[in-house]
């Protein structure tokens, strides 16, 4: 079993920051990816941000600049630093993990997700 648990979501004014944390347990054989999804009411889920085991980022236009993630990779944990957030970032963010269970099974795990809102 592969857990995937989110935290720190809430409510947030245009303008502030939040940091989200993504925990990884059981019983993993790699990490290849983590990366950072949302879906706001009405809409598809979208790529926030992902980082690979090797550091590599990449970031939805619509957060760069004012995003950051980060991994640390003996803790299993990833991080989303939301800064300058405005009210078109209000939704629900989930972590998503990619690798490998065992040597010869692959792994696509999601959290259950945790709700910001941003608004005054």
């Amino acid at each position: 079993q592969v857990q995937v648990v989110e935290s720190g979501g809430g409510l947030v004014q245009p303008g502030g920051s939040l940091r989200l944390s993504c925990a990884v347990s059981g019983s993993i054989f790699s990490i290849n990816s983590m990366g950072w999804y949302r879906q706001a009411p009405g809409k598809e889920r979208e790529l926030v941000a992902e980082v690979t085991i090797s550091g590599s980022t990449q970031y939805a236009d619509s957060v760069k600049g004012r995003f950051t993630i980060s991994r640390d990779n003996a803790k299993s944990m990833a991080y989303l630093q939301m800064n300058s957030q405005k009210p078109e970032d209000t939704a629900v963010y989930y972590c998503n993990v990619k690798g490998r269970r065992t040597s010869y099974m692959s792994m696509n795990n999601w959290g259950k997700g945790t709700l910001v809102t941003v608004s005054s």
